[in-house]
């Protein structure tokens, strides 16, 4: 049965997306619900399978089956200490992403598209083929695309079309990197990928067609132009899959497709990727300093974190990937709960202005509470999940250049400034036209933002529990590279 565990936490969501697609009369809260308790079943499954994990077992819970004879091509899935984390990250936040759904229009298609796009996520970082992790990599675009093109602001068809134009445009150049790599290992699985030892001169050309890819998804400078407008305009939930789980996408492949692979080349630019991240950190914190709108100033926030993730990966070390590892964790947490304290106020007040904004705290205690805690996550304070990979990542980078290590450390002082800024603008002072009136959360809200904010803690507290399932999976891609 251990072979088809992994199977379990594909079809539930994929088979539920079908029937919602097929619940046209539904009411929305109903449909809300069913997929919820889907999106929990895959939880919970998942939650089982970390019980049975192994962290020094390499890869578990394989299930292999020919998929395309003639082209050698199996469906191979499986899941070992680099995949784990994600896995749970995906499943854990779903259910809670799609609590957050208000009145939608046309809701079947909407939490099925969700459900649809959690699979296909799963997919990702459970792919052992190359052309199944492409297929699932595909499939992840489509449902967030109709998310954002339909139930998103004003400006969304202009926004996520140029949103599609990036990540196809990445896609296409993994595609031929994948497909010139099959025609070398005369095999599509990750293992015979994994086991060329190619020349330096074709490791080139192989790593900028999957890093644009990788690079785009994340995003990191230059490669981010599309993030910050599409993230404000898409609907709620869809801002928190793209921020929450499917940037990590990037970040993983990074681990999975990239370093293993490539590694003469990636030796060769990494401190070239190196600089490009911290000038993504220098230039995501000034540009969120800036901003008016809340939610853009978290989506800028976001792209400022992604890149120090990129670079704690490019630094090669102990240090960086389990920096990283554990900072897609703690970041997925902490932008999820941001987006939706955003959105909670956005639709008690109308507005996402800062200037319009203020005096929240003395009507509305609990939803400080959760804005609070969450913030000191994203800021990195001691004892807070941001706190342990934000250290780790910075001593990585500090480790590999002083300089550039310092550079990247000013992450610490834009991000306190522009979440402490905003904090103050919209929680504190005089109450406005706009937050005369703000309620409370309610109990449903609270069944949303009450386990990201305990996450914080736990993470914070006791990071080893984290760091522990990804530690041996590290130490053996490290192995590669040296």
């Amino acid at each position: 049965m251990e072979q088809y565990q992994t199977l379990g936490l594909l079809i539930p969501p994929l088979l539920g997306s079908l029937i919602l697609f097929m619940l046209r009369q539904t009411k929305a809260e109903t449909l809300k619900w069913v997929s919820f308790f889907i999106a929990l079943f895959t939880f919970s499954h998942t939650a089982y399978l970390l019980t049975q994990f192994n962290p020094q077992g390499g890869v578990q819970f394989e299930f292999n089956m020919i998929w395309i004879m003639t082209a050698n091509i199996n469906f191979h899935i499986g899941i070992d200490g680099i995949s784990m984390p994600l896995v749970l990250l995906t499943t854990l936040l779903c259910p809670l992403i799609i609590l957050t759904a208000r009145e939608v229009r046309h809701a079947h298609a909407f939490f099925g598209l969700i459900l649809l796009m959690e699979s296909a996520l799963i997919g990702v970082f459970v792919a052992r083929d190359a052309f199944l992790y492409y297929l699932f990599w595909e499939a992840a675009l489509i449902p967030v695309y109709f998310l954002s093109a339909v139930w998103g602001g004003e400006n969304r068809i202009k926004v996520t079309f140029k949103f599609f134009l990036y990540t196809v445009f990445g896609s296409l150049f993994m595609l031929v990197g994948l497909v010139f790599l099959y025609v070398l290992a005369k095999s599509s699985d990750y293992a015979a990928f994994s086991a060329l030892k190619l020349p330096l001169e074709i490791q080139r050309y192989l790593f900028w067609g999957l890093f644009v890819a990788f690079a785009i998804k994340m995003p990191i400078f230059p490669f981010h132009t599309w993030q910050p407008d599409t993230y404000t305009e898409s609907p709620t939930p869809a801002t928190m899959l793209l921020s929450g789980i499917m940037l990590k996408m990037g970040v993983y492949s990074l681990f999975r497709w990239l370093l293993p692979i490539v590694p003469l080349a990636v030796l060769e630019v990494q401190t070239l990727i190196i600089v490009l991240s911290v000038i993504g950190i220098v230039y995501g914190g000034i540009i969120a300093i800036q901003q008016k709108d809340i939610k853009r100033l978290i989506a800028y926030s976001s792209f400022s974190h992604v890149g120090l993730m990129a670079a704690g990966v490019f630094c090669l070390s102990e240090f960086g990937f389990q920096g990283t590892m554990i900072q897609m964790l703690a970041h997925g947490i902490n932008v999820v709960g941001l987006f939706y304290v955003i959105d909670i106020i956005q639709n008690r007040t109308n507005t996402r202005d800062i200037k319009n904004l203020g005096g929240i705290t003395q009507t509305a205690p609990a939803l400080t509470i959760y804005f609070t805690i969450l913030m000191l996550g994203s800021v990195a304070l001691p004892l807070t999940n941001g706190f342990v990979g934000e250290f780790m990542l910075l001593r990585a980078v500090f480790d590999k250049n002083v300089y550039l290590g310092a550079v990247a450390g000013l992450t610490i002082i834009f991000g306190a400034v522009y979440m402490l800024r905003m904090y103050q603008g919209v929680m504190f002072g005089e109450k406005t036209s706009h937050t005369e009136n703000v309620k409370d959360v309610t109990f449903q809200e609270s069944m949303v933002l009450l386990p990201l904010t305990i996450l914080v803690f736990v993470m914070g507290i006791f990071p080893n529990l984290f760091l522990n399932l990804s530690s041996p999976a590290v130490a053996e891609l490290l192995k590669i590279l040296k």
